[in-house]
C-alpha cells in the first residue's frame, strides 16, 4: 500500500495550486518560499509526478496536479468540517440533556428561551436519541426518561405527571361543542398513536368510547399525530405535554366529556454529588423546577 504523504506537504501544496505561487502560498501558511518548494519538491517525488510547471512567475498544475488537488481539497474540506464540529462541544456553557423529541417538541422546547435567558452561559446540547442510557461526566450530564435509570451513583427524581387527553384543533372543536359526544363519531374522524392501542392507560378508551368513529390515520410517532390534529385532520388522544403549548395558544382545544387518562410519569437523572459545572446542576434545579407544578 502507498504510504500517503503528510497532511503538511498536502497543504502546502494545496495553498501553492490554488494561488497559483509559491510565495502567495508561503505568505499565507507563514513559511518561507523555499520551504513551500522544498514541500512540493518532497511531494512529487513521493508521488513520482510532476504535479506544477513554471509558467511566468506563477506556476500551474500539471494533469496529475489537478487530479490530485481535487481530491485534497475534498478531503481538507470534510477534515474543516469536522474539526469544526468538534469545536462546538469545546463551549464551557455546553450541558447535553438527553430527552424523548415529543417532550422536548411539546413541553420543554417552548421554555428554552426562559431557560437561557437565567442563565445565558447556557448552551444545551439536547439529544433525541433514547437509546443513551448511561450518565457520565464526559457525554451525558442529564437525562429524562420514562423509568429511572437505576444506575449506581446517580439522583433520580420524577418531576413530570403527563396525561392522554382528547383534543382537536380550534375549528373542530367549536363545530363538536353544541353536540352530545355520543354523537361526535358522526360530524369527525380520529387519527391514532399507533401505541395507544396497547398502553395499560389508553387500550380501553379505543375498545369503547373511541371504538363507533372511523380512523383516519395512524401514526407511529406522537409529533405527527399532533401536527395531524393542528391541521384539523380529526379528533386526537395526545399526551398532554405534548400539545400543552397548543392548547395554551388556543390552536387546540381539549374535549369536554372525555375522560383524562393517567399517562407516563417523567424521571430526571444526574450524576449525584457536585455537578462537573455549575450549569449542570443548574439546569437541572431548574427542571426540576418547572416540573415540580405538574407532580400531584
Amino acid at each position: 500500500m502507498q504510504r500517503l504523504p503528510s497532511l503538511k506537504l498536502l497543504t502546502g501544496f494545496e495553498a501553492a495550486a490554488r494561488l497559483g505561487n509559491f510565495s502567495r502560498a508561503a505568505d499565507e501558511l507563514c513559511l518561507s518560499p523555499s520551504a513551500i518548494s522544498h514541500q512540493i519538491q518532497e511531494l512529487e517525488a513521493q508521488l513520482c509526478q510532476p504535479l506544477f510547471r513554471r509558467v511566468g512567475r506563477g506556476v500551474e498544475l500539471t494533469v496529475a496536479g489537478e487530479v490530485l488537488l481535487g481530491s485534497v481539497q475534498r478531503s481538507l474540506g470534510t477534515l474543516r468540517s469536522g474539526l469544526g464540529r468538534i469545536a462546538s462541544y469545546l463551549d464551557p456553557g455546553l450541558v447535553v440533556l438527553v430527552c424523548p423529541a415529543s417532550l422536548v417538541h411539546g413541553w420543554l422546547q417552548p421554555r428554552l428561551f426562559a431557560l437561557q435567558t437565567q442563565f445565558p452561559g447556557l448552551c444545551p446540547l439536547l439529544v433525541t436519541d433514547e437509546s443513551v442510557r448511561y450518565v457520565d461526566e464526559v457525554d451525558v450530564d442529564i437525562t429524562i426518561g420514562e423509568r429511572p435509570l437505576q444506575q449506581a451513583g446517580l439522583e433520580e427524581v420524577p418531576f413530570l405527571q403527563d396525561e392522554w387527553v382528547m383534543v382537536a384543533n380550534a375549528a373542530l372543536a367549536q363545530r363538536l361543542a353544541p353536540l352530545p359526544q355520543a354523537a361526535h363519531h358522526q360530524h369527525a374522524g380520529l387519527i391514532c398513536l399507533e401505541e395507544s392501542f396497547t398502553r395499560d392507560a389508553t387500550a380501553s378508551l379505543f375498545r369503547e368510547q373511541l371504538a363507533p368513529f372511523r380512523k383516519l390515520a395512524i401514526y407511529d410517532d406522537a409529533r405527527l399525530l399532533l401536527d395531524g390534529a393542528l391541521r384539523g385532520a380529526g379528533v386526537a388522544c395526545v399526551p398532554h405535554l405534548l400539545a400543552e403549548d397548543s392548547i395554551r395558544g388556543g390552536q387546540l382545544a381539549i374535549l369536554p366529556d372525555y375522560p383524562r387518562l393517567p399517562g407516563t410519569v417523567w424521571w430526571l437523572s444526574r450524576l449525584a454529588g457536585a455537578p462537573r459545572s455549575a450549569l449542570v446542576g443548574e439546569m437541572f434545579a431548574w427542571l426540576l423546577q418547572q416540573g415540580g407544578a405538574r407532580m400531584p
